[in-house]
């Protein structure tokens, strides 16, 4: 975001077009929307509400902090990063290196669970997030379906510190957070209504190729799922068969762009699982796999 003490005084629509140009020559994506992000935290208010603004002269203070945060996404830290926080299904969460940034697709998957009619019919549902990360799928149901029991794991425990602080930040008390890659330790058979899970999908080929605000800004052991991408697949889904009460539900986000649906489909079936359902993302991608344990 170039400039020097010489200039005058720029309005926010000014600096903003600036950065969103030396931005875009640098090869970051959405450059506009991440300036608008960088200047509505630092006004404290709705992106859309910088409209309102673009004609004003920023103190002194706010151009510093913007051409501070510019030079961070010049580097390719992605904005949720430098802005510390993001929503995910209408909640904060706090964002940084930890773990996986929370994602709008995503929100998807929470949708999924809370449309499953029978899975709420009972009283006290007991939900298991597996890879919860920044915690943000437990949290968004708990704090949708408060009367459910959840149990939320991660191997890392800088995730799960992180999670926990956004269980903090929601006023969320009643997750159990785990560190554990093996539900055997923590869960008798059967005991489980439902698992979600967002897993390590990419294959460990594809990860280098990510956009670099990715690939050198969230933790490799958040996206990387083995040679095919399915290693963690294929693991939830065998404990799945051990944890989940008859008629258990488990509800998956995939990789979109390989075409995992019809392999996880396969799989489950092959386990035992029925009512296998392939759900699309916003952008119509098959995204999501939904199944039911068969009674044993």
């Amino acid at each position: 975001m170039p400039d020097t003490p010489q200039q005058p005084a720029r309005s926010l629509r000014d600096i903003l077009v600036a950065g969103e140009r030396g931005l875009s020559a640098r090869g970051i994506q959405e450059p506009r929307a991440a300036m608008e992000w960088l200047a509505a935290r630092l006004y404290g208010c709705k992106r859309l509400d910088l409209r309102l603004r673009e004609g004003e002269i920023p103190p002194q203070p706010v151009v510093e902090a913007l051409r501070r945060g510019w030079k961070r996404l010049a580097d390719g830290e992605p904005v949720q990063h430098i802005v510390g926080r993001w929503e995910f299904h209408g909640h904060p969460m706090k964002t940084d290196r930890r773990a996986l940034i929370p994602r709008p697709e995503t929100e998807r998957l929470v949708d999924l669970v809370l449309a499953d009619a029978e899975l709420w019919k009972l009283p006290s549902p007991r939900i298991l997030d597996i890879g919860t990360g920044s915690g943000c799928i437990a949290l968004a149901l708990a704090l949708e379906r408060p009367q459910g029991r959840y149990i939320a794991t991660d191997i890392s425990p800088e995730a799960l510190e992180l999670a926990r602080e956004n269980a903090s930040l929601n006023h969320v008390e009643s997750i159990r957070f785990v560190e554990t890659g093996d539900l055997s330790d923590i869960l008798d058979p059967g005991t489980i209504d439902a698992i979600v899970s967002n897993p390590p999908y990419i294959p460990s080929v594809m990860v280098d190729a990510l956009d670099r605000s990715v690939r050198d800004f969230e933790p490799r052991v958040a996206l990387d799922g083995g040679p095919d991408g399915m290693a963690v697949i294929s693991a939830i889904a065998e404990e799945a068969t051990m944890v989940l009460a008859d008629g258990g539900r488990l509800f998956l986000e995939l990789d979109a762009e390989s075409g995992q649906a019809p392999k996880v489909s396969s799989l489950l079936a092959s386990l035992g699982f029925e009512s296998i359902s392939t759900h699309r993302d916003y952008a119509g991608r098959d995204r999501f796999v939904t199944a039911r344990l068969a009674a044993g």
